[in-house]
């Protein structure tokens, strides 16, 4: 069954954590639950999407994808959602426009690991994403330098907002960005699709 429109009330703080979940594994589990607590969120959603624009090989069929996220992601205050596939949405600063339009007085956080952080200058329109919305950022294993020096955070410096006050980045008008370091587990989705755990293929 598919959860794409989740629901939320005006006021509510919820970070959107999007990817192509290729598979999902351990280590987006507890970037989440890090996530709703360091950020002091209501609730978070996995945007599951159909593609990865910056991937030249396609992802597993996403109603896999889907199931696979609900059978490793349990908690009350989580929602797995294939939304943009329904909003028809690939980049995700289109994604957060429709989302603010569809849910208005919803105060939305993005929610990204370290290593997106090194590399999202390349993403499109990302300055549209740090000028409209809180961005929290958790360190992962190996990217902890590169990311603190990447394009994006040198141009936002000012912006950054730390950690100490991370409770309050939701709440904070944008642009306003958050870097936390939190302990990490050293998984990837590229790692478990190279042992031959996960095929996109099937």
């Amino acid at each position: 069954m598919s959860t794409s429109k989740p629901f939320a009330r005006p006021g509510q703080t919820i970070g959107l954590f999007g990817g192509s979940f290729d598979p999902p594994h351990e280590g987006h589990v507890h970037i989440t639950r890090q996530a709703l607590t360091r950020f002091g969120l209501d609730r978070v959603w996995w945007l599951v999407s159909p593609g990865n624009p910056l991937k030249p090989r396609g992802p597993a069929p996403l109603d896999r994808r889907m199931a696979a996220c609900r059978a490793i992601m349990k908690h009350p205050r989580v929602d797995i959602t294939d939304i943009e596939a329904k909003l028809g949405t690939r980049a995700t600063a289109e994604t957060v426009t429709a989302l603010r339009s569809q849910y208005r007085g919803v105060r939305f956080v993005w929610l990204m690991g370290a290593d997106n952080l090194a590399q999202f200058h390349l993403w499109q329109d990302w300055r549209q994403i740090m000028d409209t919305v809180p961005v929290g950022v958790l360190a992962r294993p190996g990217d902890r330098i590169s990311a603190r020096m990447s394009p994006a955070a040198r141009i936002y410096a000012q912006y950054r907002i730390s950690p100490a006050a991370s409770h309050l980045l939701a709440h904070s008008l944008p642009p306003a960005w958050c870097f936390v370091n939190v302990p990490m587990m050293a998984l990837s989705s590229s790692a478990i699709r190279a042992r031959g755990d996960w095929s996109s293929a099937s």
